[in-house]
C-alpha cells in the first residue's frame, strides 16, 4: 500500500463516506492551531487526525508505534477530554508509516506524550468550538451561550445538538487560529482509570503483533549469525538441510546463513543440519577481558574525555580531611522482549517494497533499507504492527534490513523470525559499564565530587548535568568508551539504568561517613542547588525535593520496626522519581518486600497506564539488579537462553506501592524514569538490613545475597 491510499482507506473509515469534520494539526511548521480540511483533500501536511462521523463516532490516527506503553489509550483520553466526548465513544487506529505526515514518529525516550499533549489538546479543541459555532448557527444564539457536554452542544434554553448531527455544517467552517484549552482542574477524564483500547483484542487473540503478520505468498526464514563476536562467516554446507520437508532454499549474506522455509518448525529442525565454518575476523573479547580494560582506564588519569568541571576539585580533594572512593560494576544485557525479532518484507519486481513489523524507529528502518536497496524512501511502505516489549531492542533496524535484503535474494515476501537464542547471541546489550566516584569530606561536607566512567559503546556513560551536580561546588566527570566488537544499544532508561543505582548507593555511603540521615543529605544538597547552584543543571531542585519528601512520608521513612529500609531518587526522561525499598528478615534471610515509589511525571493521563508503567519499571529494575548477567568467553556469550540467563520469576516480585505528585505541570516520560532509583534503593536497604555494600550486579553473585520475595 502506498502513503497517499493508506490516507485516503483512513479517511473513508472515519467519515464513514459521508461526510464529517477532519480535524489536523500541522507538524511542519510546529504551529498549534489546526485547520478543517475536506475528507478528499490529502495533501496538506499533518501529525494527526481527529475526525467525527455523522453517527456521532470520534476517531483519531495515533502515530506512534504501540510498545506496551499505553500511548493508544492515553492519545484518545486527551482528544475526549478537551472534545468533551465520552471516551467509550473515541476509537483509535494505528497510523502507518507516513514520513510526510508525522514529525516523531517513532517509541524512545520516553517522549509520546509529552510531545503531543499541546497537538492533541488543540485538535479536540478545536473541533469542540466548530460545533459549537454550527449549533450557534443553527440555534440562531451566540457562541458563548452555549456549551458542550459529552458529545452534545447544549444551548441556555436547554437545547440539545448531538455532534454527530452538526458535524457536516462544522466542517464547512473555518477553524479558529486560537482555542482555549480546558484548565486541569476541570478534567474529567484525564488522570481517571481506564481500560487499553486494545485490551480486548488482546484477550481473544486477535492478531496484533509482528509475529502474527501474515501475507499471501509469504515464505519464513530464520538465520544463522556467526556465534561469536570477532568471527566472520568462511563457508557453509546446506545439502542435507535442503533434503528435508518444507525447506524452499538455503542462501547466505554479509557473514549470515538464511534458511528459507514453509513453517518455523521446519526451518528450526534444518538449521541444525546446516554446516557452518567460520573464522576469526577480530578480537575475541572475554569477560575477563573486560575486567582488566575497565582497571586500565579507570587507572590512567590522561584518557577520560572530560565531560563537566566546576571549581577546583583537585585542590579540594587535596585538602579534604577524608576522601571516599567507591567503584561499581555492571554486566552487558539483553532486552528479553516477550515477543521474538521479526519482521517482514517484500521487495518487489516493480521497484517498490512492503514492509510490516514491530520497530521503534520506522524512519529508521525506512531510511535504512531504502540506502540498502538504493531506492527513494516514496517507494517503500511500512505498516506498524504492536510489539510485544522492546526495552530499545526495537530501536535497532538490523532486523529489518535481514529481512529486506533476504526478500531481495530471493525474489520472495518473506518474515524473518529470530529464536530466543538468536537474541540472546544476536547483540545489541546494554553494555557492560565500570564507574568510579570519589568525594572530598571537610568540616562534616561534601567539598568534591569526582566521577569517571569506562563504558562498552557508550559514547558518553555518564550524565554531567544531572543532581547532585549543580550542589557541589568542586566536580569532575569523565568518561571513556571503549570499542568493543560486541555490539551494544540503549537499554531501558540508557545508561541511567545502572548510572543511578551506582551514583545513589555511593550517596548512601558518604551520608554514612558523615553521619547523616541519607534523605536529609540530599535534601540539603538541593537546598544548595536552589539557593546557589553551580553550572548549568537539567533538573529543577524544588521537584526533586517534592518527590523525596512524599516518598519519606508514604513510606514512614525510619519509622517501621522491623524493616530495613533504602532510599534513592532519580532525575530522568525530565520525570522525578524517589523510591524506598523495604526489607525484612524472612526466615533469617533479609529479603525484600515492598517497594515505594513516587513520580512526578507532571499531569498523570490514565492511572490505570502509569501505574503499571511504575510496575513494570520497578520489577524490571529488581530483576535485572538481582539477577540478569551476560558474560562472554573468546568472544561468545555464556548464556544463551532462559536456563543459564537468569530473570525475575513471578513469585519473587514484592509488594510495590505507586503515588504521584499532582502539581498540574504538563505531562513528561513515564516509561522508563521509574527503573534507575530501583537498584539504589535495594542496594542501600541491603545495607541498612546488613551493614555490608553491594558494588557489582547482579546482586545474588555477591558474598552475601539478597533474597527476593518469596
Amino acid at each position: 500500500m502506498n502513503n497517499t491510499n493508506s490516507r485516503r482507506d483512513f479517511l473513508k473509515t472515519a467519515s464513514l463516506l459521508t461526510g464529517g469534520l477532519v480535524i489536523g494539526f500541522n507538524s511542519i511548521n510546529k504551529a498549534i492551531a489546526a485547520e478543517v480540511i475536506d475528507p478528499a483533500t490529502i495533501g496538506h501536511e499533518f501529525n494527526s487526525y481527529l475526525s467525527i462521523a455523522p453517527n456521532g463516532k470520534v476517531t483519531i490516527f495515533s502515530p506512534n508505534p504501540e510498545i506496551g506503553q499505553g500511548i493508544k489509550t492515553a492519545f484518545p483520553v486527551i482528544v475526549a477530554e478537551e472534545l468533551d466526548v465520552d471516551l467509550k465513544n473515541v476509537d483509535v487506529q494505528q497510523a502507518n508509516y507516513l514520513a510526510d505526515k508525522f514529525d516523531r514518529q517513532l517509541t524512545g525516550g520516553s517522549g509520546a506524550i509529552r510531545h503531543s499533549w499541546d497537538r492533541l489538546r488543540t485538535a479536540g479543541a478545536t473541533a469542540r468550538e466548530l460545533l459549537k459555532e454550527a449549533a450557534a448557527n443553527k440555534l440562531g444564539v451566540s457562541i458563548s451561550s452555549l456549551k458542550t457536554e459529552n458529545g452534545f452542544v447544549i444551548g441556555a434554553n436547554g437545547q440539545k445538538l448531538s455532534y454527530g448531527e452538526l458535524v457536516d455544517a462544522a466542517a464547512k467552517l473555518t477553524a479558529p487560529k486560537e482555542v482555549v484549552l480546558r484548565d486541569p482542574k476541570d478534567y474529567k477524564q484525564i488522570g481517571k482509570w481506564h481500560a487499553g483500547v486494545d485490551n480486548e483484542n488482546l484477550l481473544v487473540g486477535k492478531p496484533l503483533f509482528g509475529i502474527d503478520y501474515k501475507k499471501e505468498g509469504m515464505v519464513n526464514a530464520q538465520i544463522q549469525r556467526p556465534k561469536a563476536f570477532g568471527m566472520k562467516l568462511k563457508s557453509f554446507d546446506a545439502k542435507e538441510a535442503l533434503k528435508m520437508p518444507g525447506i524452499i532454499e538455503v542462501v547466505s549474506f554479509d557473514n549470515n546463513v538464511a534458511i528459507v522455509g514453509k513453517t518455523t518448525w521446519e526451518i528450526m529442525q534444518a538449521r541444525k543440519k546446516v554446516e557452518i565454518v567460520y573464522e576469526k575476523d577480530g578480537d575475541l573479547e572475554s569477560t575477563e577481558d573486560h575486567n582488566r580494560i575497565f582497571k586500565t582506564h579507570l587507572d590512567d588519569p590522561n584518557n577520560g574525555s572530560v565531560m563537566r568541571k566546576n571549581g577546583n576539585p583537585e585542590a579540594a580533594f587535596a585538602a579534604a580531611d577524608k576522601v571516599i572512593e567507591r567503584e561499581y560494576q555492571c554486566p552487558f544485557l539483553s532486552h528479553s522482549p516477550m515477543e521474538p525479532m521479526n519482521f517482514f518484507a517484500h521487495v518487489k519486481d516493480d521497484g517498490t517494497v512492503e514492509l510490516a513489523g514491530p520497530t521503534q524507529t520506522p524512519g529508521k528502518a525506512v531510511g535504512s533499507i531504502a540506502k540498502l536497496l538504493d531506492i527513494p524512501q516514496e517507494k517503500i511502505s511500512l505498516e506498524l504492527t504492536k510489539m510485544g516489549g522492546g526495552f530499545g531492542r526495537r530501536l535497532d533496524d538490523g532486523y529489518a534490513l535481514e529481512a529486506a535484503k533476504l526478500s531481495s535474494l530471493i525474489k520472495k515476501p518473506v518474515k524473518v523470525i529470530w529464536t530466543k537464542e538468536d537474541d540472546l547471541t544476536g547483540g545489541y546489550y546494554r553494555p557492560a559499564v565500570r564507574y568510579r566516584f570519589r568525594a572530598a569530606l571537610k568540616d562534616g561536607q561534601i567539598t568534591a565530587y569526582a566521577l569517571k566512567g569506562v563504558g562498552m559503546n557508550t559514547g558518553n556513560c555518564t550524565r554531567q548535568d544531572n543532581f547532585p551536580v549543580g550542589a557541589i561546588e568542586n566536580v569532575l566527570i569523565e568518561s571513556v568508551d571503549y570499542k568493543s566488537p560486541i555490539t551494544t544499544g540503549p537499554w531501558r532508561a540508557p545508561i541511567t539504568n545502572f548510572l543511578a543505582y551506582a551514583e545513589q548507593s555511593f550517596l548512601d555511603e558518604v551520608a554514612e561517613n558523615l553521619g547523616q540521615d541519607p534523605v536529609q543529605m540530599r535534601l540539603d544538597l538541593l537546598d544548595k542547588a536552589i539557593k546557589n547552584p553551580v553550572g548549568t543543571i537539567t533538573y529543577e531542585p524544588e521537584r526533586f525535593k517534592v518527590a523525596i519528601e512524599m516518598a519519606a512520608e508514604k513510606s514512614q521513612w525510619g519509622k517501621k520496626k522491623g524493616v530495613s529500609q533504602g532510599f534513592s531518587v532519580y532525575f530522568s526522561h525530565n520525570s522525578y522519581v524517589a523510591q524506598v525499598a523495604e526489607i525484612e528478615k524472612v526466615d533469617g534471610k533479609p529479603t525484600l518486600t515492598n517497594v515505594v515509589a513516587v513520580t512526578d511525571c507532571g499531569i498523570v493521563i490514565n492511572q490505570s497506564g502509569a501505574r503499571n508503567q511504575i510496575f513494570g519499571a520497578v520489577v524490571d529494575g529488581i530483576g535485572h539488579a538481582m539477577y540478569s548477567n551476560l558474560s562472554f568467553k573468546n568472544g561468545e556469550p555464556e548464556q544463551k537462553n532462559y536456563d543459564t540467563y537468569r530473570l525475575i520469576r513471578m513469585n519473587e516480585i514484592p509488594n510495590v506501592e505507586a503515588y504521584f505528585v499532582d502539581n498540574g505541570k504538563p505531562p513528561t516520560g513515564l516509561g522508563e524514569p521509574a527503573l534507575p532509583p530501583t537498584g539504589g534503593a535495594i542496594a542501600n536497604a541491603f545495607a541498612a538490613a546488613t551493614g555490608k555494600r553491594l558494588y557489582s550486579q547482579p546482586f545474588n553473585v555477591e558474598d552475601t545475597e539478597v533474597e527476593s520475595y518469596m
